[in-house]
């Protein structure tokens, strides 16, 4: 919800207190304010000015020679905008004038001719694109004739209005609209509420001899109101309107929308306009939808109903989503003279079910769904609306509401021990006091004897047992004023589990190789939940959400290192080339032995792409490549000491690169993999070079380390000897290094693998792996000949195993 920090002062008085602190304020009593947006920021000098004239430019056809009365002088502006024109009034930005984006307006010269300024479009003030009324979207923007000349424009565009946006969650549905923002507002300053005083002047002629109303479907509909305007004039919203829809996030369309718009923002309750003409009857019928009954909606997309979905129909053909968009056969348009307005309550779950499935999620379906509505408040906000339109439209309205169904219920009364505000929030709040919050809240509280009423208002359907009125006492009188207290009673001292101090300590390892963690959805796209698996077997296993909010969202992990890919993107998109991510969590397989819950395994993995390490003024940075991610591997399982039953074995899997992966292997079962990208994933998804791993953690923290022991520092030399061994191109590093290590028993120390050569010296097919070989007992000086010995049964093993031939 956006609300408008000038719009909120029209309903309770905000002297003293900045945006910046009210929002402060306001999250503190429980509705997190996510950001303050300052409309004017960068904006400054911005000016009011007035087209003298208007001539096309001699050395250019696109652009004209304007002549601008500022108020205290009158110069000259090249302009290329197509709608500028004599006699406007227009935002000029003088010359040294801030735009946002830090653009300097300065004097310059357009094809020979001076210009000293700029005649301003509303995107280039600030405004999103999407929100400037279409009849200015190419162009530049004009007041009213009423602007007074050389006054600062942004005062008169409302942009030097701040903007606070809430994070409006179920419970606190009664703030997506502007008066439940002031009760909010007032409740926490302690303010009084200063709402509109409606006046609608009617015709003598009544609503009834133009439109009957009946509801079918009483089941969703528990109420429906439409009121008739006739005579109206449908043209561009006043400048006072139109500000206010755009701070809210909506585009300025006409007077009659724009009205209905507006009144839904303030009072929370959708309407909407239909043409009355083109309604097709003077009756309105709300029932269920036929299944595959069609309707084309406002946003010109033909969408096929079942018998879930509610209608607003003629009698006969539908016209209207009920609760989510009306139909495009019915549209208020410049030519309409007489419009049918409705106001109406309709079932949540309806709308929600609707909406989600038709995936048309509008304004009004989310203040339907998420209870927002007050039920007393719906033929108000008619009589609101039909004001409006007879102010601005110069309708005449007929006099009544014809409607179906209740239009008002009775307040919910909550009662109990006044006592229990205390035992909740460790308070010592007196009876008096409790009274006063509740009151400042306009709920009508009372105490009979111990115990506590309090008639809840209709806008708050939040609140409904006595926790709920606790809440509304804690968070008003302030949770910063609750003291803090110590629990009382027997209690153990918490402490962790062998499993979860391991799992902390691969956190500071990652942490400690320059990985940063990541945090991703467990929910993904039925496709990306099978992709890069570590038990590579289809999309099999997979779990579906009964109900899922988007397709994007429909399906538990298999793997974590697709939602990895998507960060890397986003860190791509803005430049950061160089990443290097962890993440710690569960990944989910069906349960299709016993259909239950589904089986949850812990994983951890990591992407890399980039350079190692920042660049340095010495030479070119090291890229990040599979021996990279093996090292930060083996780090990690030298760490948990399970190193030596970890093994690391060539592997082909789908999405990675047949010749840059590998299986690893914990006591010879799979546990996980590693492995740059294959190409085309790369290619599809706009990365670079990219290695990931992902691995069972659960499996490997699950291993016991067993007693650390310690071994004293050598105190007799070691002997390093090397040996280069030509063998078949097929024989791996891994295998010659096990043969190497059994033959060299107890005095081998160790291995380290310093090349690999390939080439003109070498015969087709083989290749020669170069060993480093350190020779050492820690209790005594070895001999040349034990040496020679151990060396010579190396050379022996290797040949007779694999084939091996010292180099020459």
């Amino acid at each position: 919800m956006l609300v408008s920090y000038n719009w909120l002062k029209d309903y309770v008085d905000l002297n003293g207190v900045s945006p910046e602190a009210l929002a402060d304020k306001i999250t503190k009593a429980g509705i997190e304010v996510e950001h303050v947006h300052a409309m004017s920021e960068g904006v400054k000098n911005i000016a009011v000015g007035h087209v003298v004239s208007c001539e096309q430019h001699p050395n250019a056809d696109k652009l004209n020679l304007c002549q601008v009365d500022l108020g205290d002088e009158t110069v000259q502006i090249v302009c290329g905008a197509p709608n500028v024109a004599k006699g406007q009034k227009v935002p000029v930005a003088k010359v040294g004038a801030r735009l946002p984006g830090n653009i300097k307006i300065k004097r310059s010269k357009l094809r020979g001719e001076t210009s000293n300024g700029m005649i301003c479009s509303l995107s280039e003030l600030g405004v999103d694109a999407k929100l400037v009324p279409k009849e200015f979207a190419d162009g530049i923007y004009v007041f009213e004739e009423d602007a007074v000349v050389g006054e600062n424009a942004l005062s008169y565009l409302n942009l030097d209005d701040h903007v606070l946006e809430l994070d409006i969650l179920p419970n606190s549905a009664h703030c997506l609209n502007m008066i439940g923002v002031a009760y909010e507002v007032a409740a926490i300053l302690n303010k009084d509420v200063d709402l509109p005083r409606v006046l609608v002047n009617e015709t003598p002629m009544p609503a009834e001899s133009k439109i009957r109303v009946n509801i079918e479907a009483k089941d969703a509909v528990p109420y429906y109101g439409a009121r008739v305007i006739e005579n109206i004039n449908v043209k561009p919203s006043p400048q006072w309107l139109q500000n206010r829809l755009i701070a809210a996030g909506i585009r300025p369309i006409s007077n009659i929308v724009d009205i209905t718009n507006y009144v839904m923002l303030e009072y929370g309750q959708p309407l909407h306009a239909f043409d009355y003409e083109r309604f097709g009857s003077d009756r309105v019928l709300v029932r269920h939808a036929n299944d595959g009954e069609m309707i084309t909606t406002l946003d010109d997309e033909e969408r096929t109903l079942t018998t879930s979905d509610v209608v607003i129909t003629n009698g006969i053909d539908p016209v209207a989503v009920a609760g989510v968009m009306g139909g495009v056969n019915s549209e208020v348009s410049s030519e309409t003279r007489t419009v049918l307005l409705e106001s109406a309550i309709f079932d949540a779950l309806t709308v929600r079910k609707t909406a989600s499935r038709l995936q048309m999620r509008t304004d009004a379906s989310s203040r339907y769904e998420k209870k927002g509505i007050d039920r007393n408040r719906v033929a108000e906000a008619a009589d609101r609306a039909a004001e409006l339109i007879q102010t601005i439209a110069g309708g005449d309205v007929l006099s009544g509401i014809v409607e179906d169904g209740v239009r008002t219920v009775s307040p919910q009364v909550i009662k109990m021990p006044w006592q229990k505000v205390n035992d909740v929030l460790g308070t010592d709040l007196a009876p008096d006091t409790i009274l006063s919050i509740l009151s400042r809240l306009n709920f009508q509280a009372e105490l009979n004897g111990d115990t506590l009423h309090a008639s809840i208002p209709i806008r708050r359907p939040d609140v409904t047992i006595p926790e709920d009125l606790v809440e509304e006492v804690g968070r008003i009188y302030g949770y910063d004023h609750v003291p803090a207290t110590l629990p009382e009673g027997p209690s153990t001292q918490g402490t962790l589990t062998a499993y979860q101090r391991k799992r902390r300590r691969v956190h500071r390892y990652f942490e400690g190789q320059g990985l940063q963690q990541a945090i991703t959805y467990s929910l993904t796209t039925g496709k990306k939940a099978s992709e890069l698996r570590i038990n590579n077997q289809g999309a099999s296993g997979s779990v579906q959400l009964a109900m899922p909010m988007s397709e994007e969202r429909s399906t538990l992990r298999m793997s974590i290192v697709p939602q990895l890919i998507e960060v890397v993107q986003y860190h791509l998109n803005r430049q950061m080339g160089d990443v290097k991510l962890y993440e710690i969590g569960k990944i989910f397989i069906a349960n299709e032995e016993k259909n239950d819950l589904p089986i949850e395994r812990e994983h951890v993995a990591g992407i890399f792409t980039g350079s190692r390490e920042e660049r340095i003024w010495e030479g070119q940075p090291l890229l990040v490549d599979y021996y990279t991610v093996k090292g930060v591997l083996e780090g990690l399982f030298n760490q948990l000491d399970v190193l030596s039953s970890i093994s690391f074995k060539p592997a082909k899997r789908d999405g990675l690169h047949p010749g840059r992966t590998a299986d690893i292997y914990l006591n010879n079962k799979v546990i996980g993999y590693l492995g740059q990208l294959h190409p085309n994933v790369q290619k599809a998804n706009d990365l670079q070079d990219t290695f990931v791993f992902e691995c069972d953690l659960q499996s490997v923290l699950n291993v016991d380390m067993g007693a650390i022991t310690y071994k004293a520092l050598p105190r007799y030399p070691s002997i390093t000897r090397d040996i280069a061994l030509v063998v078949k191109e097929d024989v791996k590093a891994g295998e010659l290094y096990d043969v190497i290590r059994t033959a060299g028993g107890s005095l081998l120390n160790d291995i380290q693998l310093f090349d690999v050569y390939q080439g003109e010296h070498l015969e087709e097919g083989q290749k020669s792996l170069a060993f480093s070989l350190k020779y050492l007992d820690p209790e005594r000086t070895l001999t040349d000949k034990e040496i020679n010995q151990t060396h010579e049964d190396i050379l022996n093993a290797c040949q007779d195993k694999l084939g091996a031939v010292l180099r020459g």
